[in-house]
């Protein structure tokens, strides 16, 4: 849905999540412990990926979420970041990344989860990079909805 495409200005990982977890508590998508546990999941399993293995044109992601019992919907949450803004390495939770572009996931059904994050991973990997360099820079909320539509179109997020 269009109105859960967010800008961010906000500079650190806590702020961020905190800014578009009132504005999806507003809006009903997500419980009120929302907040708490993703920034704890964050800190137990760090979310920021890596995409320069992908195309080193292509800014760093994080994807961050928590358990199914805090969200009322199943939805992905794309917010991109004016500036960077530092999260942990999934892959290595010891080193830090600069961060330009969230996919938060809002999961209700807790078999679905690692699905989602295929389904991310499989679109930053197959969509071509002129696409997604693109993608990544525009601050249009409209544009970013669009694209992500038609490029999930044929899976269910």
């Amino acid at each position: 849905m269009e109105d859960t495409v967010y800008i961010s200005s906000k500079t650190t990982a806590e702020e961020v999540i905190q800014e578009i977890s009132d504005k999806l508590l507003e809006k009903g998508l997500v419980k009120p412990d929302f907040y708490q546990n993703v920034i704890g999941r964050e800190k137990d399993y760090p979310t920021g990926i890596d995409l320069g293995v992908v195309n080193e044109a292509l800014p760093n992601i994080a994807i961050p979420h928590t358990e199914g019992e805090f969200v009322n919907v199943r939805r992905v949450i794309p917010v991109h970041l004016e500036e960077p803004v530092t999260f942990k390495n999934m892959i290595d939770p010891d080193s830090s990344m600069e961060v330009k572009f969230l996919f938060m996931i809002l999961n209700n059904d807790p078999e679905g989860q690692s699905n989602i994050l295929a389904q991310i991973m499989n679109f930053c990997t197959t969509t071509s990079v002129n696409d997604l360099e693109a993608f990544f820079k525009s601050t249009d909320k409209s544009a970013i909805y669009e694209f992500l539509n038609r490029s999930f179109a044929d899976q269910e997020l």
